[in-house]
C-alpha cells in the first residue's frame, strides 16, 4: 500500500524494526474489549520473546473519539478512520451491535481500503461489518458462533464456515474471545516458526494452539473434548443441517454405526437422545434468528427444518418456556 502523509497533530506509530508489521484496530461502540487484548497482548508478547519491536499497533475509530466497550469501559484512540496511516492488516473489532454512531465513515473507509488492495481482519462480530462493506465476497471468514446465523441468512453467499479462525488471501477473520490468540499466532508461526508462536501461547497458560480447520463450540454445553470421535462427527453434521434434518438412519450410516449404537453413544456422553439433542440445536438456532434478524417467524421455522408453525411455536415453549414471539420482543 502506498505510503500516506501522517498529519502533524496524530500521534507517531511505533518505532518498529526493519520488515517489522503494523496493525490497527477500528474499534466501534460496545466493541469487545477481551478480543482486543487478546489479539494486541498476542503480538506484545511475541515482542517481548523475541526481543526486538517486531509487531506494532494502533487504535482507530470513526471520528478519533473515545468509544465505549462492551463492559463500559471507556478506550481513548489515535487515529480516526480517515486518518489512519498505512498498516498491514485493518482490523475491525466489534462486539454487541453491529449499529452505532459513524457506521456509514467505517463501512465507506472499509471499502476503500479494500478498493486500494488493503488487508482487512475482523474480530468477533467484525465480519458482519466486512460484509456489509462488500469485502468478503469470494472469501472464507468466520464470525462468532452466536451471530452465525444472522449473518449467513442475511450474506447466504458468502462462505462462513465456523471455525475458530480464517485466513484466505488478504483477510483475516476470528470468531473472537480466546480465537483472537489463535489467529494472531498463526501470523507470528508464519513469521518466526513454531517454537516463537508455542513461546506466546505457553505465556498466556494457552494450551493449545488451534488452527484454522478446527471448529467453534457450536453454543453452551457443547465441550466435546476427549468424547468419542464419532460423536463428535454427528454433532457436526447435525449443526451444518438444520434446516433439512438428517434421519436417524442417516446420521448413523455417516458414522458407521447402528441407530441402537449412536443412541448408546449420546445417552453416555450427553445423557440426552439423539432426537432431543437434534431439537434443541436447532431451537438454539431460531432463537439466534428471531434475536439477530426481522425475519417473518415463519421463515425462522422453516429455516430451522419445521413445516408447521404450530409445531414450531409448541417445541419452542417447551424449550424456553416463552412463544417465539415474545423472544422476538424481547431486547438484548
Amino acid at each position: 500500500m502506498p505510503k500516506l502523509p501522517v498529519p502533524v497533530d496524530m500521534p507517531p506509530m511505533a518505532d518498529l524494526v526493519q520488515g517489522g508489521r503494523q496493525f490497527a484496530f477500528l474499534l466501534v461502540d460496545k466493541f469487545s474489549m477481551f478480543s482486543l487484548a487478546a489479539a494486541i497482548d498476542t503480538v506484545r508478547s511475541a515482542n517481548r520473546l523475541l526481543g526486538q519491536d517486531y509487531y506494532g499497533w494502533t487504535t482507530v475509530s470513526a471520528d478519533g473519539d473515545s468509544v465505549i466497550a462492551s463492559n463500559g469501559l471507556p478506550l481513548k484512540v489515535d487515529y480516526s478512520v480517515a486518518d489512519v496511516p498505512p498498516v498491514d492488516i485493518l482490523f475491525v473489532c466489534v462486539g454487541l451491535t453491529t449499529e452505532f454512531p459513524g457506521k456509514s465513515k467505517v463501512l465507506g473507509a472499509l471499502r476503500n481500503w479494500g478498493r486500494r488492495g488493503g488487508t482487512l481482519g475482523a474480530l468477533s462480530v467484525g465480519s458482519y461489518l466486512l460484509a456489509e462493506a462488500g469485502q468478503l465476497e469470494g472469501h472464507r471468514c468466520t464470525i462468532h458462533w452466536e451471530n452465525r446465523a444472522g449473518f449467513t441468512e442475511r450474506f447466504p453467499d458468502i462462505n462462513c464456515t465456523g471455525n475458530v479462525f480464517e485466513i484466505d488471501r488478504k483477510r483475516y477473520t476470528c470468531a473472537g474471545g480466546t480465537t483472537s490468540i489463535d489467529l494472531m499466532l498463526e501470523i507470528v508461526r508464519t513469521d518466526f516458526g513454531s517454537n516463537i508462536a508455542n513461546g506466546v501461547a505457553n505465556q498466556f497458560q494457552h494450551e493449545r494452539i488451534r488452527s484454522a480447520g478446527d471448529r467453534q463450540r457450536v453454543g453452551p454445553e457443547r465441550d466435546l473434548t476427549g468424547k468419542s470421535e464419532k460423536l463428535r462427527k454427528i454433532v457436526e453434521l447435525m449443526a451444518d443441517n438444520l434446516d433439512e434434518p438428517f434421519s436417524a438412519v442417516q446420521l448413523a450410516k455417516s458414522a458407521g454405526l447402528s441407530v441402537r449404537q449412536v443412541e448408546r453413544l449420546f445417552l453416555r456422553h450427553l445423557t440426552v437422545t439423539p432426537g432431543r439433542y437434534y431439537m434443541r440445536l436447532r431451537l438454539e438456532r431460531a432463537r439466534e434468528l428471531l434475536r439477530q434478524t426481522n425475519m417473518p417467524i415463519l421463515d425462522v421455522a422453516i429455516a430451522t427444518g419445521f413445516t408447521s408453525h404450530s409445531y414450531f411455536a409448541q417445541s419452542y415453549r417447551l424449550q424456553f418456556g416463552r412463544p417465539p414471539s415474545e423472544e422476538r420482543r424481547t431486547t438484548y
